[in-house]
């Protein structure tokens, strides 16, 4: 793999605000643009799953990452940004917990076998079944383009979890977060082994490139991580979507490594998923018997917890998949806008 010195360990560019949805985004974006304190007065209503409020949601979610270009880091703590956030989040959590019912008999043990339980027949019935079997490079470049939302901060939602772990728990997630973070190697971290992959397939790279060409599902991945990681009353929901993620990365990603070879993509494309076929198949075990199982057995009132992390990282995926084969199946693009070029 050639490595890309222009790019490597440059400093992190905050990206440019995005383009409103709706009148909540709009609200937030004017707010951070104009660097007024309080919160801004408007309601938040509408679908939970909808684009204006989940991109109103990832943009306050930013402010805790990179942030954004002209926009203060003190808004970080804005009192009524983050009241606003909170009434945005009470929105989409109350409907994650209405539509992912969590039964008092449910187990985190049963939910992660469940999703192991793979599509009958190789055509399967999720994305990367899709492409690996007839996925096309025009889909694969979508596909990256909109994981680059998740990938190019792949494991940092997830370290908020750890001053909130003891013991085991805590011990096994800094080992697998070590490898997220290229068990110190600069060059390793997987974000920018994703970024090399975007370069592969003529991405542009940089940081939140592709937020605006990315629909409201796919912004829902994302900010359930940040809405787990970012509580620490959720931290058992935020191990159930570690698991989760762990768990179902190792099959998806040998097939979309398939995928990439299959239509000629270059090797760097191909190397950020192999390396998470075996890394992730070890991680899986790891996270299943020391981070959730240390997590339970220190504090079991938080297996219900645990099983709506899993759970509530299933549903959202599914709205994304069902996203990406309706569009791709019938011919047109997944993304919004003018999305990468084929």
């Amino acid at each position: 793999m050639t490595a890309t010195p222009a790019r490597r360990h440059a400093p992190l560019r905050p990206p440019p605000l995005p383009e409103p949805r709706g009148a909540l985004s709009a609200a937030v974006l004017a707010a951070l643009r104009g660097s007024v304190p309080g919160r801004p007065p408007v309601p938040v209503k509408g679908c939970p799953y909808g684009d204006d409020l989940q991109l109103a949601l990832y943009v306050l979610y930013e402010l805790h990452y990179a942030g954004f270009a002209g926009v203060p880091d003190r808004l970080e703590w804005d009192s009524g940004l983050l009241a606003l956030r909170g009434a945005i989040e009470d929105r989409f959590l109350g409907a994650l917990r209405s539509d992912v019912p969590v039964a008092g008999t449910d187990t985190a043990a049963r939910a992660l076998d469940e999703l192991q339980l793979e599509p009958a027949g190789d055509a399967g019935g999720g994305v990367s079944h899709h492409l690996c079997g007839e996925g096309t490079l025009r889909q694969l470049r979508e596909y990256a383009a909109l994981r680059s939302l998740y990938h190019l901060k792949e494991a940092d939602p997830h370290a908020w979890v750890i001053p909130r772990l003891r013991g085991r728990a805590k011990a096994a997630m800094v080992a697998v977060e070590f490898d997220e973070f290229g068990a110190g190697r600069a060059d390793e971290i997987h974000a920018e082994l994703f970024a090399d992959l975007m370069a592969d397939l003529g991405l542009d790279t940089a940081y939140g490139r592709y937020v605006d060409s990315a629909p409201a599902e796919a912004l829902a991945t994302v900010n359930v991580m940040s809405l787990f990681g970012l509580h620490r009353a959720l931290r058992g929901a935020l191990v159930g979507h570690f698991a989760a993620v762990e768990t179902t990365s190792s099959p998806a990603s040998r097939r979309l490594a398939e995928a990439l070879r299959r239509v000629g993509a270059g090797p760097a494309a191909v190397r950020f998923y192999t390396e998470h076929v075996e890394a992730d198949a070890v991680h899986e075990q790891v996270v299943r018997h020391d981070v959730v199982g240390g997590l339970l057995e220190s504090e079991p009132r938080l297996e219900a917890d645990v099983v709506f992390g899993i759970r509530a990282t299933s549903y959202l995926e599914e709205r994304l998949a069902a996203r990406l084969l309706g569009a791709w199946r019938g011919g047109a693009t997944a993304l919004r806008g003018a999305g990468p070029s084929s």
